[in-house]
């Protein structure tokens, strides 16, 4: 039976009704201070003294409206008994700095946009209304009721009646009073239907978010997908191409297992490296994801070039890197994004390309740093060639992140049998 009445009063015409009748309930507590200010205007005649009262009291209600708890209780109490789809108040928060790894500094997020006067007194105004519907609805509603519960066959000598255009009706028993109870209690039950939609009207216009509460939640929003598309390039990128080169790693290994049993050794030692790098990326991304506390991010920048090129050699790839200029100078985001970068394109060669050997070229100017990673397409017999479907996101995921960079990107055929991956990006970004 419980749950068949929740249901029923969650959100309904009654309960909304009921939340109206507490506002005006809660209003009674500043009475007090009414009272302390009353004899102010004593001098006054009884109905300007009644007016000023009033006047008084709805300042005081006003006032409470401002102060910014009580806007969020009224939210949180307007969400949940009038089921009204209304956000949190947004509170922009402060970026975090670029984690280690990401392909451009986060961008600060924009400032939201002072509080217009309409926009500081629309709480006030949602307060001045709950509670003039509350009362409204107490007092009409409650003399509606009671009349409906007593004129009923008379009862405790309680007559009805209508006065319209100068004619009157009078209701003394009989079925009349029955009929004149029953639309005591029609009307007080639209009464109820009345305040609680007016309620729900009002509340997305005066407790909904302001332009400011808009800008912040669509700055967070950004934000948070900002950081999502972030965190699945750093999947893509450090588990994918761990994955690749472990398979190829393992492959060789079960190969020469017996007849080179030091490269096979070389290769489960570069499967162990390989794995344990990836672990650490994957550490770090799950704590972001669980919203925890998470450690540095591992910071692989073009100084780790030589390392990921020998975990290449030992799955059995052949590389001819061309290195040049000062690659240590390289700092930053534009370093990590490098490596990245380089990462992908030999994760592309290891799994499309057709053997032969893999061409990297890596040159920093004063200028600009220039990437590029040929290899060797068609059909071949290179370890692990054509085994790996293609997602699609890889190139897409590098052209995002050469494109923040401000960089030129070109990935395609070059002559026959080959591809190429040739990217451009400044050394000093335009102002």
């Amino acid at each position: 039976m419980t749950r068949g009445i929740r249901p029923l009063l969650r959100g309904s015409t009654y309960t909304g009704a009921l939340f109206a009748c507490c506002g005006a309930l809660a209003s009674i507590a500043l009475l007090p201070f009414v009272a302390l200010l009353s004899p102010l205007w004593r001098f006054a005649p009884y109905g300007a003294q009644i007016v000023l009262d009033l006047l008084v009291w709805a300042v005081l209600i006003g006032a409470a409206g401002l102060a910014r708890t009580t806007r969020r209780v009224l939210i949180a109490c307007a969400r949940r008994v009038l089921r009204v789809p209304l956000p949190d108040p947004a509170a922009v928060r402060r970026p975090a700095a670029a984690p280690d790894g990401g392909s451009a500094p986060a961008a600060p997020a924009p400032a939201p946009a002072a509080a217009s006067g309409a926009d500081r007194w629309r709480t006030p105004l949602w307060l001045l209304l709950h509670v003039a519907l509350g009362w409204a609805g107490a007092l009409v509603g409650g003399a509606l009721i009671v009349a409906g519960l007593i004129l009923p066959g008379n009862w405790l000598g309680a007559e009805g009646g209508l006065v319209l255009f100068g004619r009157s009706v009078r209701v003394t028993g009989g079925w009349g009073s029955w009929v004149a109870a029953l639309g005591c209690l029609l009307l007080a039950a639209t009464l109820c239907a009345v305040v609680t939609g007016t309620l729900r009207r009002a509340a997305p216009r005066l407790l909904g978010p302001s332009a400011a509460e808009r800008l912040a939640l669509a700055a967070e929003r950004e934000l948070r997908l900002a950081e999502r598309n972030r965190l699945a390039q750093e999947l893509h990128d450090s588990i994918g191409h761990t994955l690749t080169a472990t398979t190829i790693q393992a492959a060789v290994a079960g190969e020469v297992l017996s007849a080179d049993p030091a490269a096979a050794r070389a290769a489960l030692r570069s499967i162990e490296e390989s794995a344990r790098a990836a672990l650490e990326d994957l550490d770090y991304v799950l704590g972001v994801l669980r919203e925890q506390e998470a450690g540095t991010a591992p910071v692989r920048t073009l100084a780790d070039l030589p390392e990921l090129l020998d975990r290449l050699r030992h799955a059995g790839a052949v590389v001819e890197p061309e290195l040049s200029g000062a690659l240590t100078q390289v700092r930053g985001t534009l370093s990590r994004a490098a490596y990245r970068i380089v990462q992908e394109g030999l994760t592309n060669a290891l799994r499309h390309g057709a053997g032969g050997p893999v061409a990297v070229r890596v040159a920093a100017g004063a200028d600009v740093l220039e990437l590029d990673v040929v290899n060797r397409t068609g059909a071949g017999a290179g370890p692990g060639a054509g085994a790996f479907p293609a997602s699609g996101r890889g190139l897409s995921g590098l052209a995002e992140r050469v494109r923040l960079l401000h960089g030129e990107f070109r990935a395609g055929p070059e002559g026959p049998d080959h591809w190429r991956l040739a990217v451009r990006l400044p050394v000093r970004w335009p102002a």
